[in-house]
Formats: C-alpha cells, sequence, structure tokens
C-alpha cells in the first residue's frame, strides 16, 4: 500500500498550515500513516478499497480521500502540537478532522453506498 486512497499533500493540507513541519516532510512517517489509514478504512468497511481502487468510481475516490486524509491529519497533529497558536486550536483540528473521517466512514460502510461505488458481493 503506497498512497493509494489521497496523496502525502491533501494530508498535510488537512493538518492545518500550523503543522509540524518536520512531520508534514517526513516521507517515512507519512507513508506509514498512509498504510495505516488505507488498512482501517478497509478493516473498519469490510472492503479491500485498495485492491479494488481502479473498481471505484472517480467521483467517489474522493469520498476515500477525505477518509484517509483525515485519519493521517489526526497522526499529523498529534505528533506535536506546539507549533499550532494554542492548545485549543490543535484540539479543534483534531475534532474537524475526526468528524470528517467518521462522516466518511458512515458513508463508506454502508453496503448500497458500495455497490454504488463499484464494489460487488
Amino acid at each position: 500500500m503506497a498512497w493509494t486512497l489521497c496523496t502525502s499533500g491533501a494530508a498535510v493540507l488537512k493538518a492545518g498550515a500550523n503543522a509540524n513541519s518536520t512531520i508534514s516532510s517526513s516521507g517515512a512517517a507519512l507513508l506509514i500513516w498512509s498504510n495505516e489509514a488505507e488498512g482501517i478504512i478497509c478493516a473498519e468497511t469490510t472492503r479491500d478499497w485498495v485492491t479494488n481502487y481502479a473498481s471505484v468510481g472517480a467521483n467517489f475516490k474522493q469520498a476515500l480521500a477525505d477518509a484517509a486524509t483525515a485519519k493521517i491529519a489526526i497522526n499529523i497533529i498529534n505528533y506535536d502540537m506546539s507549533g499550532y497558536t494554542s492548545r485549543s486550536e490543535a484540539q479543534t483540528m483534531l475534532d474537524v478532522n475526526k468528524d470528517i473521517y467518521n462522516t466518511a466512514m458512515k458513508i463508506l460502510k454502508d453496503k448500497n453506498t458500495q455497490t454504488k461505488m463499484g464494489l460487488t458481493g
């Protein structure tokens, strides 16, 4: 699994302007978090989106990207909150990304949605 569901730039963007620049530019750390995000999305939805990515409609791929980038952004923010203007700003960023992830996962878990996205069975 190597950045199938989203790009690293999109994940860093969701972490916000004050995210730690060292971790935001660490290809190794971001790849680990990308793999973890892809794995948890597949596990929670009981669908292998990564293997079947080519079967997913172009517009539906954005729902997968939304979930993956939010999950990765949470890890980036959690890594070091000291760059944010306040603890409250960092917490708000975490809350927003958690909400994005949870909303996307609710949609992705729905079997009717999965069928419309191109996965069957």
